[in-house]
């Protein structure tokens, strides 16, 4: 086998293995033939990853901060069958939605770790959140700290709630997907004194209790100075709350945004390392501003499920340019995986059924009506004909929340496998799903 390969499998699940005919095996299961049984595209979520992407997280935090609570940022992806592997983990949720919160809820995920978040969750959305009496709400603005307030009291209920700040610091990640800077729909801005006038209001709000901070700088944040730069300007701000206002600060979230390596090159902290430095500023600074230690909070998204996820498709036309390019053709592209069109996001891939093979530069292009529908460009690959499987790694993470039904494409399915055992945990959307919901 090629180094180019032997370094692209390192992103792959935990689990993988490359038989003696060349064929990449996740979860035990032969890749090629998972194909042919489920159809491309096709998503295979490896359990043995989320699981121990979920334990390393809680380990690495808990032993140097043990009032730790890890949870999981929905927004990533979530379904029922991966909601139920995360409760079983010990982890809470972030939800942004009342969709989401209505997954958690069909697989009676305990409520108390249930965090609410969104820039402009609607009356109905915080409605259902205290009926179903969700831990916290993280209260982004005026309009919904006003509002969930009048609605908290017409149900006669007192809502526990985070402020979310915005620190304005910006982690240097894609514009897209930048969130803490000043100019943010996100938050209260410490910088104006919004932030000051958020806690005033929330502390003489009669149906609110709040109970810590929230920021959240963005995804994926590569270093770990912007979080500790983050972590200072708002534990000083919470020891200017406790002067102004005998605010104690109790819980303490700085958000997520964790990196994860999508190609061989890329460089990124490790869990630990983002872990030591975060516990060990709020730490250290917390005996320095003479705060209570409080209970931290962390969001990993991306860095727990994307691993976990492999993306599946088949090869269609092959072109070919003399000189300039050659384009394979899958039957995927941004209807199933928008983040190359969308953030420039970069992926590898190998031939599932030629994993041990050679290598050929070419780009793999979707099958949608749009110039930009390019998967990977300029990649190493195995000689690639009609009909071979393409594996992409790194697919648990966004690609799936994301998908579309561009061009009337339905959505693919989605397997779990474990300890060689497949099992569907999303159906394939046919046609007859796409036209459900049309009426003439």
């Amino acid at each position: 086998m090629r180094q180019s390969n032997l370094s692209k499998l390192s992103l792959f699940p935990l689990t993988k293995e490359v038989d003696s005919h060349g064929h990449l095996y996740i979860g035990g299961c032969d890749c090629v033939n998972l194909a042919k049984e489920y159809g491309t595209p096709l998503y295979v979520f490896d359990e043995a990853t989320l699981r121990s992407k979920c334990q390393e997280f809680q380990t690495e935090f808990t032993k140097r901060y043990p009032n730790t609570l890890v949870i999981y940022a929905s927004k990533a992806f979530l379904n029922r069958a991966l909601a139920v592997i995360l409760k079983e983990e010990g982890l809470g949720l972030d939800v942004v939605s009342g969709g989401e919160i209505s997954v958690a809820h069909s697989v009676d995920f305990p409520n108390e770790k249930i965090y609410f978040h969104g820039n402009n969750k609607t009356a109905d959305e915080l409605k259902l959140a205290l009926d179903w009496k969700i831990g916290r709400i993280v209260v982004d603005n005026f309009y919904e700290l006003e509002l969930l307030n009048t609605l908290a009291h017409k149900k006669i209920v007192k809502q526990s709630i985070l402020l979310r700040l915005t620190p304005g610091i910006d982690p240097h990640t894609h514009r897209h997907t930048t969130t803490g800077i000043l100019d943010s729909k996100f938050g209260f801005p410490l910088a104006d004194g919004q932030a000051g006038t958020a806690v005033a209001q929330a502390l003489s709000a009669s149906n609110l209790d709040l109970k810590g901070f929230h920021f959240h700088l963005g995804s994926p944040i590569f270093d770990t100075a912007p979080f500790e730069i983050a972590i200072s300007l708002v534990l000083n701000f919470a020891r200017e709350m406790k002067t102004n206002h005998d605010f104690h600060l109790d819980e303490f979230s700085p958000g997520g945004g964790f990196a994860v390596k999508y190609t061989v090159d890329s460089q990124t902290p490790s869990i630990a390392d983002y872990a030591e430095a975060i516990t060990a500023k709020v730490t250290s600074l917390a005996s320095e501003l003479e705060l209570t230690h409080p209970k931290l909070i962390v969001e990993p998204g991306r860095a727990i499920v994307a691993q976990a996820g492999v993306a599946l498709y088949t090869v269609g036309s092959i072109k070919e340019i003399p000189g300039v390019r050659k384009y394979v053709c899958v039957d995927g592209g941004i209807g199933d995986n928008i983040r190359p069109a969308l953030y420039e996001a970069k992926y590898e891939a190998i031939v599932a059924n030629k994993a041990s093979d050679g290598s050929n530069t070419v780009t793999i292009a979707g099958r949608y009506c749009e110039s930009s529908d390019i998967l990977a460009q300029d990649v190493s690959l195995a000689p690639v004909s009609v009909g071979d499987i393409i594996a992409m790694p790194i697919g648990g993470a966004y690609s799936i929340p994301m998908a579309s039904n561009y061009n009337l494409v339905p959505r693919p399915a989605i397997i779990m496998v474990k300890e060689g055992k497949a099992r569907l945990i999303r159906k394939r959307e046919s046609y007859q799903d796409l036209l459900r919901l049309d009426l003439i």
